[in-house]
């Protein structure tokens, strides 16, 4: 956990050109986190929590061991008839409701929310989270938060005057500088704004992505993955990371590092042995950068996770998955 301050972008050293010490560090952390693992317990200069509130960080900011700086994965619990803390920053969240219901103060308009939908803090949004019901709300969190620090976009904190205001004129609309038509686009993606599709990662609702474009979110794309019972996922290759919640279920994922030969071009070379890393409901998975993943479902349950990870890397040129292996319900239909 971050001792002094908060850390919102980490650096990046190397004594050479090369940086394949800096990768080994990487993936030789822990891939698998639970209920332990406490990053970042937003008592250190954090705006958000209210006396009720809580507020906990499971990959980053303040992450001691090196994961990744494109996702963030944190925590926020409303109890029965509470609320936070009004804040606003120039990223993008992305909620995803594990339990309970409640509503956004967003801009000073109110959007409800219930268990399984996706909620969108939009880019400049000043929100607010209210539960005013009489069970606890509990949602996970994830948003690629360093992308806009790495890129200077730092204006963020709780309501207020500005400083200095006599150097300043009068208020002008923010949004004009938004992405056209982005207003009409829908703050909460819920299970019947979507469907389910059997593709060759298996059996896929998508919630966010470059193609939803009804979805006010540009940053995270995100989208739950239900395997059967006894069966696998596709095995599947990019270059993005990528942070998977179990929602339900149990099972393992298998992971084959690529390494880079560069010759006269770049070719892959991929690990002849996976890394076993088993996972059950509540815990996160971490995917590094340029990996191959299956997943695996024990016998007698299901797996269901949610995955999240920062679209940036489609905007590198990086968009495409590659399947090694179909998944079992695909290749059958």
């Amino acid at each position: 956990m971050a001792k002094k301050g908060r850390v919102f972008v980490r650096g990046l050293t190397s004594e050479t050109y090369g940086l394949g010490e800096f990768r080994k560090r990487q993936l030789a952390v822990d891939r698998v986190r639970d209920d332990s693992v406490v990053v970042d317990d937003a008592k250190v200069a954090h705006s958000g929590d209210s006396e009720k509130s809580r507020t906990w960080w499971r990959v980053g900011p303040g992450d001691e061991d090196f994961l990744t700086q494109t996702i963030q994965v944190h925590f926020v619990e409303l109890p029965p008839e509470s609320s936070n803390h009004g804040h606003g920053h120039q990223n993008e969240a992305a909620f995803y409701i594990l339990r309970g219901r409640g509503y956004e103060i967003h801009d000073d308009q109110r959007y409800d929310w219930a268990k399984d939908d996706l909620v969108f803090v939009h880019t400049d949004s000043v929100h607010r989270h209210f539960n005013p019901y009489d069970e606890t709300a509990t949602a996970l969190v994830v948003k690629a938060k360093s992308t806009w620090m790495f890129m200077g976009l730092l204006q963020q904190g709780r309501s207020g005057p500005i400083e200095r205001p006599e150097e300043f004129g009068e208020r002008e609309d923010w949004s004009r500088i938004w992405t056209p038509g982005v207003l009409g686009r829908k703050k909460v993606i819920s299970p019947a704004d979507t469907k389910w599709e059997t593709t060759p990662l298996g059996r896929v609702r998508v919630m966010s992505s470059p193609e939803r474009t009804d979805a006010r979110i540009f940053s995270v794309d995100a989208f739950e993955l239900d395997v059967p019972e006894g069966s696998r996922s596709g095995k599947y290759w990019k270059m993005a990371d990528e942070v998977l919640y179990v929602l339900e279920g149990g099972g393992y994922a298998l992971q084959w590092e690529v390494e880079a030969e560069i010759a006269e071009k770049y070719y892959a070379r991929v690990a002849k042995e996976p890394i076993r890393y088993d996972i059950t409901e509540g815990d996160t998975l971490y995917v590094p950068q340029n990996h191959i993943c299956q997943l695996f479902a024990a016998d007698g349950t299901p797996l269901r996770v949610l995955s999240a990870q920062n679209r940036v890397f489609k905007h590198l040129g990086y968009d495409t998955v590659h399947y090694f292996e179909d998944a079992p319900e695909y290749a059958r239909t």
